[in-house]
């Protein structure tokens, strides 16, 4: 009997393109990921990384190349969340009177959470509350800066810090998604809640 003949390897061509076409194709890549990523946890918090892949018009080796596992995934698209968020409120006039300042950017950081309520629920689930509280950081600090100046002119009170209002604004934001998300407050309703909770807040 004549043995048989050995299955040849297979071998993967090396990539003759000039690196900058590389590096062009992998930026392509992983924004087209995070893109669905973040389209597929508005649908489904829970989303796989097979469905995102696929959403993605990538192969999982390349999925597993960008993002070593579905948590990297999820704090790479929440970040993705945040700073687009954080590019828009950039685009605010803040100036003026520091209570219809604080209303213009309460209502904006509203719109945006609730465009990515998804994205924090996979978010929570997947990194925990402190690090999704951590990296609203830069966008916090747009608020933080508006209460000092608010309490430097009289306008907010001033017995409690800074600090702690931010915290307020930003509790009072993302409890207004879970009770939007648990029918207990209609999404029409929920501005003008939140912007009369802070104001109410600020004022003292």
């Amino acid at each position: 009997m004549t043995p048989a003949a050995p299955r040849p390897t297979a071998t993967r061509e090396p990539d003759a393109r000039p690196p900058d076409a590389r590096r062009a194709d992998a930026r392509r890549n992983r924004e087209a990921i995070l893109a669905s990523a973040l389209e597929l946890f508005a649908r489904d918090p829970n989303a796989s990384m097979s469905a995102i892949a696929t959403a993605a018009g990538v192969g999982r080796v390349t999925l597993y190349g960008h993002f070593a596992g579905r948590d990297e995934l999820v704090e790479a698209a929440l970040a993705t969340a945040v700073e687009q968020s954080d590019a828009l409120l950039a685009t605010l006039d803040l100036s003026g009177d520091p209570i219809d300042a604080l209303t213009r950017l309460v209502g904006q950081s509203w719109r945006q959470v609730e465009a990515n309520s998804a994205a924090l629920d996979a978010a929570l689930a997947a990194l925990g509350e402190e690090h999704v509280r951590s990296s609203h950081d830069a966008v916090l600090t747009r608020v933080h800066e508006l209460v000092e100046r608010g309490q430097a002119s009289g306008a907010f009170r001033a017995d409690l810090s800074a600090d702690w209002l931010t915290a307020v604004v930003y509790s009072t934001l993302h409890t207004a998604c879970a009770e939007v998300a648990g029918g207990r407050l209609g999404p029409d309703e929920a501005e003008q809640a939140i912007v009369a909770t802070v104001t109410s807040a600020v004022r003292g």
